[in-house]
């Protein structure tokens, strides 16, 4: 009876410990599969700042956004589209993209909140660079086996005081 009781102590560990890693390696999935979103949509920016439909492909129509430009939260992906737009007709482009202190939560496997710090580069028309930062989180949902962002939240992060 000792020796079944065993075996059976040491099947539950087994499971529980198989249980455990395919949920970490899924959730490391996760967090690559979103990481990877972002960084497609920011090359996209870089390579032609017009191409919103390219920038926008992952995000569901009702997107929600909050930002350093506007006071007030944008409501629908139609909406951050216009403005996007908008904004890729200005002289000024991106030529640098980078996420910093990256950090996928995952919840029951279909919701994965990313944060971040945007660092960046942005050229004017004359030629000049100037730094972007950023704090940043987006919310993903997942909808069938596809990744939608369906919100996020991009604040100031001042220069550092020398």
């Amino acid at each position: 009876m000792k020796k079944l009781m065993l075996a059976f102590v040491a099947a539950a560990f087994c499971s529980a410990f198989t249980i455990t890693a395919s949920a970490q390696q899924a959730d490391q999935a996760t967090s690559d599969a979103v990481i990877a979103m972002v960084k497609a949509q920011w090359a996209s920016e870089i390579k032609d700042p017009t191409n919103v439909t390219e920038q926008t492909k992952d995000m569901s129509d009702d997107y929600t956004e909050f930002n350093g430009q506007y006071a007030t939260r944008l409501d629908g992906k139609a909406i951050n589209s216009r403005l996007g737009e908008a904004s890729g007709k200005a002289s000024g482009k991106t030529t640098a993209a980078e996420m910093a202190n990256p950090k996928v939560q995952v919840y029951n496997g279909n919701v994965a909140i990313l944060t971040y710090n945007y660092v960046g580069l942005t050229q004017d028309k004359d030629g000049k660079t100037e730094a972007t930062r950023a704090k940043s989180t987006r919310v993903y949902v997942k909808k069938g086996d596809k990744w939608n962002l369906v919100h996020a939240n991009f604040g100031a992060d001042p220069s550092p005081k020398q």
